[in-house]
């Protein structure tokens, strides 16, 4: 997968984001499209929590620097996608992190997509207003 031994990357995706992390040896530094976490994501800190989570569990904010690659979906799924790439990363890197990733359910994959919109439907569920009369 990775170029040299030092270097994991893995992917991550949720809904129609996809992220793909390289995590290397670092000063916990996190880059996203080429901008900090906070010039990608602005003022939302619950998200940048959400994206430290794995890290922070496995107690290792500053060990590592990450460069990732987002496309598609919107900011809220990019950063479960890029918590996903993490979460596999560190697991590539140390199984012992297994446990404690799994029990915080941040290796599961969240499958939920879009549901297609359906013919004679506003959307996929939706219906016009019926009329008797």
């Amino acid at each position: 997968m990775a170029d040299n031994k030092n270097e994991i990357v893995k992917t991550g995706r949720r809904k129609c984001s996809i992220a793909v992390a390289k995590v290397v040896s670092g000063k916990g530094r996190i880059f996203v499209n080429g901008k900090t976490l906070k010039g990608y994501f602005g003022n939302r800190p619950s998200l940048e929590m959400s994206i430290f989570r794995p890290l922070v569990l496995t107690e290792n904010q500053d060990k590592f620097d990450i460069r990732v690659k987002a496309i598609g979906g919107g900011v809220s799924a990019q950063a479960d996608a890029i918590q996903l790439a993490i979460s596999r990363a560190l697991v590539e890197m140390n199984e012992e992190y297994r446990p404690a990733l799994k029990q915080e359910g941040l290796l599961t994959r969240d499958a939920r997509i879009k549901e297609r919109k359906k013919y004679g439907r506003k959307r996929a569920r939706k219906r016009f207003q019926f009329s008797k009369r």
